[in-house]
């Protein structure tokens, strides 16, 4: 098994400022990074603590001899690292992981992923570092990953709903969840269809669980479906997540390539700034073919630039 560089924990917020108290007692130097409750290093050993979850990153030097020693023992109170079959032998059993990229950015498609692991695919991803991509600080790294994942053999499915098609079905559905949903019960149609004796399929849970089922279509439909938080940390959806990830950003590219100017991710000014100078260079019709128009940031682009 190749050496760990990245690892993450889902916690509680007792769990998160018992870190937290820990980090500061063994003098780690604290920084301020958005979207965390804090960020610490030592030693080119990095510890983050984002607010969503909260989970913890742990990357760099170091890491599985803190792994063992303090984030298991003193954190999270059970030894886990390598004690995946153990502690989560479901992840290892035959299913379908589903997860999607891109929902949260004004700019490019939402791109929806699935893929099918057993236990030997499973411990093949594992052991080549297949995690969560929001884990995974570099585009670079997403697309080795995604590589890797197509090379293990793992069957998988992949839709991109460009910009355009994604403002048509939003329009026509009315909802980000029910558009997740559609989105979702497609990819695991796809799948039943390529994997037809697989059991189960699991999502991270973005909705009442109803709205998903409902969605489903006539194999989905035969199968467990499970919707649960945190769900990235199983490795079939860590999977889908890179796999979704790099259609993302390789829309990003290849259409910021095309229009002569660089697609930012996210809803920073950055992106806004973005957005105007294409209004500009193209004129207002060209924001729906490269904007969620719902967003909020949409309108305020189009009023910046003296579009009612």
């Amino acid at each position: 098994m190749p050496p760990l560089h990245s690892q993450t924990y889902p916690l509680t917020m007792t769990q998160a400022e018992k870190l937290g108290h820990l980090l500061r007692e063994r003098g780690f130097s604290f920084t301020t990074k958005p979207f965390t409750l804090f960020s610490a290093s030592k030693d080119k050993l990095n510890v983050a603590v984002y607010e969503k979850g909260p989970k913890a990153l742990l990357q760099g030097r170091g890491l599985e001899d803190f792994i063992t020693y303090v984030m298991e023992p003193e954190i999270l109170g059970e030894a886990r690292l390598g004690y995946e079959e153990i502690h989560s032998p479901e992840q290892f059993d035959p299913h379908f992981g589903v997860d999607e990229s891109g929902k949260g950015d004004l700019l490019g498609p939402l791109v929806i992923a699935g893929v099918f692991v057993d236990g030997d695919l499973a411990r093949q991803l594992r052991d080549a570092g297949v995690r969560d991509s929001k884990g995974i600080g570099t585009d670079k790294k997403i697309r080795e990953l995604a590589e890797v994942i197509r090379r293990s053999g793992a069957p998988s499915e992949v839709i991109v709903l460009s910009p355009e098609k994604y403002n048509q079905l939003y329009s026509s559905i009315g909802n980000l969840n029910r558009l997740l949903a559609w989105g979702h019960a497609r990819i695991i149609e796809n799948l039943c269809i390529r994997v037809p004796a697989c059991p189960r399929a699991l999502s991270d849970k973005f909705a009442d669980s109803r709205i998903l089922q409902k969605a489903l279509l006539e194999n989905g439909r035969k199968i467990q479906l499970d919707q649960r938080t945190k769900a990235e940390s199983d490795y079939a959806v860590a999977a889908a997540s890179i796999l979704a990830r790099e259609g993302f950003i390789d829309w990003l590219e290849k259409h910021g390539k095309e229009l002569g100017i660089t697609l930012p991710k996210g809803v920073s000014t950055k992106v806004k700034d973005a957005a105007v100078e294409l209004i500009k260079i193209y004129g207002p019709g060209m924001l729906t073919k490269v904007a969620k128009m719902h967003f909020k940031t949409a309108s305020e682009v189009l009023t910046a630039t003296g579009v009612k």
